[in-house]
């Protein structure tokens, strides 16, 4: 990825450790969580139904959705606990001279959902 696709978005003291702030990038809701292993950046939206994540919980690198309670792992956005079955979609972060800047990712193709995961 290029330097050019790197957005800044706020300045590191605006998100403290075990703590997720929302931006609006590219048309996308991002969630940046920032834990004891480092600032993620995932897609705010829970792929099971809907909900938006930063409305949830963040415990340690597990991100639970407010919903049904599905949780992800936010250094990869892998499902930890159902109801989810597909991941979040991640978004590289970098910090360049105090300010938190997320490259977002190609949005993912979309899958419909069985009957039997609503």
């Amino acid at each position: 990825m290029t330097d050019s696709a790197f957005v800044p978005l706020m300045p590191l003291t605006a998100i403290p450790q075990g703590r997720m702030e929302t931006r609006v990038l590219e048309g996308r809701e991002i969630v940046i969580c920032h834990t004891r292993e480092g600032l993620f950046a995932l897609d705010n939206i829970c792929t099971h139904a809907h909900a938006r994540m930063c409305e949830g919980r963040l415990r340690k690198t597990r991100l639970i959705c407010p919903l049904h309670g599905a949780s992800f792992d936010v250094r990869d956005g892998r499902v930890l606990g159902p109801p989810a079955t597909t991941p979040l979609a991640t978004h590289q972060v970098r910090v360049v001279d105090g300010t938190v800047e997320v490259a977002v990712s190609p949005a993912p193709a979309q899958v419909p959902q069985s009957a039997s995961a609503r």
